[in-house]
């Protein structure tokens, strides 16, 4: 019996073991070849002399990467955000059986298509002083000397525009597809029971929406830690440091300062930052779940 179990499941495991050797190898060592790299004393060229802790030690006492982690938090906590109330406000102006829907779902969606390098190019030109908004208000007659990008807080805003008005296509098809998959006729009794409909969303079927909303928060999530390009093509990091992130930080030290050490050091925070998220999180939904499923 065992034998036939083995045999018919033995296409499945030689077909997944070249993946699963991709995986282990490349993905699994790399991680765990940044992680060594960084207690040595490697600048230009990796090296394996030991040397502690000492870059965290100086990643730890660098304004810029302090800078970089600032700003990261006020970006993803914003951008995430953002994405999930357009997105879902969005979703359910959809869902309300409008006109041309297919021809707004492609309206929606077409920026999560363009890269970030792209996002990044529109969105500095419209916000150039020389050619965009500005330059607009005062062909009009209107004075403004705004300099959205000229001003580190205004600057992470202008950065969390672009990056919502990508992003928030994702959620609305995610959340659209959920909202098609909840039954009519709770709206319906709500109405009945005079049940205001803000208030139905918000109590009956956003519940029903949490996994959606989980997967659309994690790829959202994903691409707040993965954030460079959009950074890179609007604001290079500035004005100064005020756009810095972590990203940038640690391509800046890779490629162009010649410092593997204190730039793998920061990948690695980076990699502790999102399994100090993502392991509680797999904990709750996948392993305690399994556990009360077993008893």
């Amino acid at each position: 019996m065992q034998s036939k179990r083995i045999s018919r499941h033995l296409p499945s495991f030689v077909a997944m073991l070249p993946t699963t050797l991709f995986v282990v190898i490349i993905y699994l060592g790399c991680m765990a070849w940044t992680v060594a790299i960084s207690f040595t004393t490697s600048k230009v060229l990796p090296v394996a002399r030991w040397a502690g802790a000492t870059q965290y030690e100086r990643l730890l006492a660098t304004e810029r990467w302090t800078v970089s982690v600032h700003n990261i938090l006020i970006y993803g906590a914003c951008y995430i955000l953002g994405c999930l109330v357009l997105g879902f406000l969005t979703a359910v102006a959809i869902d309300q059986k409008v006109r041309f829907e297919n021809t707004l779902r492609t309206i929606y969606l077409f920026p999560y298509a363009l890269s970030f390098i792209v996002t990044g190019a529109v969105w500095q030109w419209i916000f150039d002083p020389q050619l965009g908004i500005e330059a607009a208000l005062r062909g009009i007659g209107l004075e403004s000397h705004i300099g959205i990008l000229s001003s580190p807080g205004t600057a992470i805003a202008a950065l969390v525009i672009a990056a919502v008005w990508q992003g928030a296509g994702l959620v609305m098809v995610m959340l659209l597809a959920g909202l098609r998959s909840v039954d009519g006729e709770i709206l319906k009794a709500a109405r009945v029971d005079g049940i205001p409909i803000w208030r139905a969303y918000v109590s009956i079927i956003l519940p029903e929406l949490r996994p959606m909303i989980v997967t659309s928060v994690v790829l959202l999530a994903i691409a707040v830690v993965k954030a460079y390009d959009l950074i890179v093509s609007m604001t290079q990091g500035g004005p100064g440091i005020g756009t810095e992130m972590p990203a940038k930080f640690v391509m800046d030290h890779l490629f162009e300062r010649g410092n593997i050490g204190l730039a793998t050091a920061a990948a690695t925070l980076m990699l502790l930052a999102v399994l100090a998220v993502l392991v509680p999180w797999l904990h709750l939904e996948y392993f305690r779940k399994a556990k009360g499923g077993a008893r």
